[in-house]
């Protein structure tokens, strides 16, 4: 049996991250999570490109032009939608995720879902937290892991079914 196992290895790594800047007290904090991972994994400053849209409906929109630049190895979506009132919630919430997922399926990096969902600003405020499981971090690792993967099983497949993938 072959085990294929991503690393959380930033070296030569160019990285985008999106975020919402609706509810940024949370999403700074995010972002703040995520950019300590990328440094820890020691990504060149140079090679960190940060984009701050609207809100978290916004998010797809540029995730999909960047995925399809081919400048990125990988691409952080970070965003905070909190449930209120109104059905508001729904809508951006779900659009938000579609959206960031159907570019993840259609494009050949990893495309990362770093958009909390909650009912409430604590339920946010816990998830961000930087001293206990930092979501912003938690979408990092994961886009230079899975940025490893996809690296690793390039090298593995043939060209043709690379190609095959794309078309």
């Amino acid at each position: 049996m072959r085990e294929i196992i991503g690393q959380v290895e930033g070296k030569g790594k160019r990285v985008a991250i999106i975020v919402s800047r609706f509810n940024q007290k949370i999403t700074n904090i995010l972002l703040e999570g995520a950019l300590q991972a990328l440094r820890q994994a020691q990504v060149a400053e140079d090679d960190i490109a940060v984009t701050k849209v609207p809100g978290a409906y916004e998010i797809p929109f540029l995730a999909k032009k960047l995925a399809f630049s081919r400048q990125f190895d990988a691409i952080i979506c970070l965003g905070a939608v909190i449930r209120g009132e109104t059905s508001h919630y729904d809508f951006v919430a779900g659009e938000a995720s579609a959206g960031i997922a159907k570019v993840a399926h259609e494009s050949d990096i990893p495309v990362i879902f770093g958009v909390l969902t909650t009912d409430t600003v604590a339920q946010a405020l816990e998830r961000a937290d930087l001293n206990a499981g930092n979501k912003g971090r938690y979408a990092a690792k994961a886009a230079l892991e899975m940025a490893s993967l996809a690296g690793q099983w390039d090298a593995l497949l043939p060209a043709e079914e690379l190609v095959a993938m794309e078309s």
